[in-house]
């Protein structure tokens, strides 16, 4: 019980800091009614709710996972870490696609299956990203495309 209120507060601490940080964003005349602030203090806000969840009503017994666990979670934080640092030299779908089949392997360990899942998911979010929501994506390196 007391690891759940710990972290708990942890993350309440941690939420609390994100959406006083949300609130410094500086926005233009021009922005969008909703602005720039609304997501991310949303997300803080679920993030603080859930954190006083924890605090509130905690697991009476938690399972702490085994070593091959924490073994994965570092993995998971490694592939995490390394995605995010080969977004711009790279371009999105290449990392997107090794990172996500990574991921999935640690799922299911099926090679062919995460293979499958890494690449559909790369270009689907690609996809939906570039084209629905407006991002400005890279899909491959400048050096591939010119």
């Amino acid at each position: 019980m007391a690891s759940d209120r710990i972290f708990g507060l942890v993350a309440l601490f941690v939420a609390l800091a994100y959406i006083a940080s949300a609130t410094q964003i500086q926005t233009s005349f021009l922005a969008d009614p909703v602005g720039p602030k609304s997501f991310p203090i949303l997300v803080g806000s679920v993030a603080a709710i859930s954190s006083l969840y924890m605090i509130f009503r905690p697991d009476p017994d938690p399972n702490w996972p085994v070593g091959r666990t924490w073994g994965a979670l570092a993995l998971a934080v490694v592939v995490l870490i390394g995605y995010a640092y080969s977004l711009k030299p790279m371009g999105f779908i290449v990392p997107t696609a090794i990172a996500a089949a990574i991921l999935s392997y640690q799922i299911s360990p099926n090679a062919q299956k995460a293979a499958m899942s890494g690449v559909g998911l790369s270009i689907g979010l690609f996809i939906l990203f570039k084209f629905a929501l407006g991002l400005g994506l890279i899909a491959f390196p400048k050096v591939l495309t010119g």
